[in-house]
């Protein structure tokens, strides 16, 4: 019997409580044109059954490693766990909920290989809910296609300052090697854990690939049971907000000053709008002391909300 090639890429998929959708994320890992992938899968503990269509997959696929933490730790430990175990050149990421299009590893791992660069990054589209109980994608959106297309090979931040803008972890594949030479890992406890990280991985990058492809149909669950669906709340308003400042901060002390630029008009266009239609009404009057103060931290880097924006910010 010829032996299986030796996998290229590792894909870390960490879940909790994901059972309505698991299934179908490693479906679509299982569809990939490219063979030589394996995928670490932690289970944070979940009270469904995310754990069994885990360990099912890892029964039917040797391909697929199954991790199980005896308690929740949030996604950025699970995520920290895998990369822990990464044997691969390459890693990955996809969340559990999402799925991924059947040649995104190919097109990614074949750039990076055909480079020598150290992050390739792909473009992204929303998975909306179709109203019959299904879901639908929708349209590359314009500030994720400034940041993936045209295609780009061995480019930096410097020279594609608009990358920036994409800082999702399942929209790439990078080698294992820097976040091993840069100490990388993900903040625990925090919810857009991955916003720092992303900046990270720009900033340390040898080089970096960009291509046109959608590569993950990212769910917005039609149940609203995502933390990242629940901006209203102020513990996730916090978390968000930290994240996007320490974002912009690791591209100042790296010098990007274009790409924090950059990251400071996207937030400004496409984060802070539907944050302040939330304040204008939030019964926490916290709520929007936190957004108005983060929008006057961003004032003196430069920014400056729009016309619409800008009175509902004077608290």
């Amino acid at each position: 019997m010829t032996p299986s090639p030796a996998p290229v890429v590792t894909i870390i998929v960490p879940g909790y409580d994901v059972g309505p959708w698991a299934a179908e994320a490693l479906s679509s890992l299982e569809a990939q044109t490219l063979p030589t992938w394996q995928a670490i899968l932690v289970d944070d503990a979940s009270t469904d059954d995310t754990g069994r269509i885990f360990a099912d997959a890892a029964a039917r696929d040797e391909r697929f490693r199954l991790v199980r933490h005896d308690a929740r730790r949030g996604l950025g430990a699970a995520r920290n766990t895998a990369l822990d175990l990464v044997d691969t050149p390459f890693v990955g990421f996809l969340d559990a909920d999402d799925r991924m299009r059947p040649r995104a590893l190919e097109r990614l791992v074949d750039s990076l290989d055909a480079s020598g660069s150290d992050v390739a990054v792909g473009a992204y589209v929303r998975l909306r809910p179709d109203g019959a109980g299904g879901y639908t994608p929708g349209t590359v959106q314009p500030w994720v296609r400034s940041a993936t297309d045209p295609v780009r090979t061995g480019t930096s931040l410097r020279e594609h300052p608009q990358v920036a803008g994409n800082i999702v972890a399942w929209s790439k594949v990078s080698c294992i090697d820097l976040w091993r030479r840069a100490g990388l890992r993900f903040p625990v406890g925090k919810a857009y854990e991955d916003q720092v990280v992303a900046q990270l991985l720009y900033a340390h990058a040898r080089g970096i690939d960009v291509v046109p492809d959608v590569v993950v149909e990212w769910r917005e669950r039609a149940d609203g049971s995502s933390i990242t669906q629940h901006r209203e709340r102020l513990d996730v308003l916090n978390d968000y907000l930290e994240a996007l400042e320490a974002g912009i901060g690791v591209l100042d002390a790296s010098g990007h000053t274009a790409a924090a630029r950059a990251r400071v008009d996207l937030i400004l266009a496409m984060d802070l709008p539907p944050l302040v239609t939330i304040a204008r009404t939030h019964p926490d009057t916290r709520y929007r002391r936190a957004l108005g103060a983060f929008v006057r931290r961003l004032a003196d880097r430069g920014g400056a909300p729009d016309d619409d924006v800008a009175p509902a910010l004077l608290w």
